[in-house]
């Protein structure tokens, strides 16, 4: 009987309303990264209020912080693409030993991570400024970031494993472990309250790490215990390249998508940093408030990819089709309140993170101008997602690539030197109006053919038949 309700668990992703079934479906993954950009803002705030340098410290530790995600976020996206794939051509084995090899590629990681800590924390701050402060605190969070990676990588991949068999429920609960362990435990390093050292900014990537060892910790238990719908067992694993191979042809393009946002992001910096370390800050605050708007559009992309990939795999286009049109009415509402928001009240938001007049002056104008499209970027993003469900990795690369290098960087460097810091700003509006053009007329034209393709199929058969 426990075996048939685990059953339905993927199965409902091909049989129940959509609309409900998204929602149920969300609702948790958008509660679980609404705390998780809640931490990130906590996070820079405790900071900020050890300086304006401090918080300048921790923006340019960012870039490489989103190499880490990248490698954690498509490995995992890959890996629940595939799980909710086999599990809609009922391949539930199959699906197990993807689970199987991806745990393995998390602690891989995280020991390349650890050596990388170790040797390379200096001279990576140092690619990204020149100022002595910021090289010492920025490689000081960093190192202890990177020696504690595996503590990423675990619980990002492994809720990615249940949310491929449609169980949003369990990675809810590990980010909320996470996140909240790490908002409490954030004042006690950083300013060395009751008997914890005062480590500073290292103090903030010490209860980071703690904080997430925990979650991966409980993650962990539920995937190997009675609770998870795949039975793993590692006694009988064997290692199959052909799996990962299958995982990386849709995560890769994922994971080099924010492998560019890194990129994109340190040479953004350095742009900045022509201006002043103020500017560095500013972008720093903005990226973490922008969290708060596009987390729920990540967390309804877990909802969403799962159910496009089972019924694209069973070929149920009217599902897909319904799907779509939900989730971008979602998207866009969600985006459409964090415009508003940003538009309303920058000097507040602001004002949250650190009081100095000048980083507010630039903060506001910051937000107010790169806020102004976020109606449109919320369905760009599951645009993106919609090729990653069906299998299909490689347009999501391609449009990362036109956004990030082809478009972002020169227009931020044109218009900075043309017009200033204002000029900085307005690179980003700019580029997701034309990002997101390219984006939509690739879809459309990737739906049509696919439904031509289905219905051409089908007429055979019933000429066969």
């Amino acid at each position: 009987m426990q075996d048939k309700d685990k059953s339905m668990a993927s199965e409902r992703l091909g049989t129940h309303p959509i609309f409900p079934l998204m929602v149920k479906l969300a609702i948790p993954s958008v509660v679980a990264m609404a705390i998780q950009a809640l931490y990130n803002v906590v996070d820079s705030i405790y900071v900020g209020q050890l300086s304006k340098e401090a918080l300048s410290a921790l923006s340019i530790t960012f870039p490489v912080q989103l190499v880490l995600i990248g490698v954690a976020v498509g490995t995992g996206i890959g890996a629940s693409s595939l799980i909710s794939r086999l599990l809609g051509s009922s391949e539930r084995e199959r699906a197990a030993n993807v689970a199987e090899h991806v745990i393995l590629v998390s602690f891989i990681y995280g020991l390349l991570g650890v050596i990388t800590g170790i040797l390379f924390s200096k001279p990576l701050m140092q690619a990204f400024t020149d100022t002595p402060e910021l090289i010492e605190e920025g490689s000081r969070y960093i190192r202890i970031i990177l020696i504690g990676s595996v503590a990423m990588f675990i619980p990002m991949i492994c809720n990615n494993i249940l949310r491929g068999q449609g169980n949003a429920m369990i990675p809810m609960y590990t980010m909320l472990i996470g996140s909240v362990l790490n908002i409490i435990l954030d004042p006690f390093f950083i300013f060395g309250i009751w008997i914890f050292p005062r480590w500073g900014v290292a103090g903030a990537a010490f209860a980071t790490v703690l904080s997430r060892i925990i979650s991966g910790g409980f993650i962990i238990y539920i995937l190997f215990s009675d609770k998870n719908e795949l039975k793993m067992n590692i006694k009988m694993f064997k290692l199959d390249f052909s799996i990962l191979g299958q995982v990386y042809k849709v995560g890769f393009p994922s994971m080099l998508m924010q492998l560019l946002a890194s990129f994109a992001l340190a040479g953004m910096n350095k742009i900045l940093a022509s201006f002043s370390d103020t500017a560095i800050a500013a972008a720093g605050i903005y990226f973490r408030l922008q969290s708060f708007v596009f987390m729920p559009v990540f967390g309804l992309n877990q909802s969403y990819m799962p159910i496009m990939g089972y019924n694209y795999a069973n070929g149920n286009w009217e599902r897909i089709k319904k799907t779509m049109k939900y989730a971008f009415i979602l998207a866009f509402a969600f985006t459409a309140l964090g415009l508003i928001i940003f538009q309303s009240t920058p000097g507040g938001l602001i004002r949250m993170f650190n009081t100095d007049a000048e980083l507010v002056s630039i903060g506001i104008r910051a937000l107010r101008i790169i806020s102004i499209t976020f109606p449109i970027a919320g369905p760009t993003i599951l645009a993106s997602t919609t090729f990653q469900s069906f299998g299909k990795g490689f347009p999501g690369l391609v449009l990362a690539l036109l956004r990030m290098l082809v478009l972002l960087l020169p227009l931020m460097y044109l218009f900075g030197v043309n017009f200033g810091l204002d000029g900085v700003w307005f690179a980003f509006p700019v580029t997701e109006l034309l990002s997101a053009a390219a984006a939509w007329i690739w879809l459309i034209h990737t739906l049509r053919k696919s439904m031509h393709k289905e219905i051409i199929t089908d007429f055979t058969s019933e000429k066969l038949a």
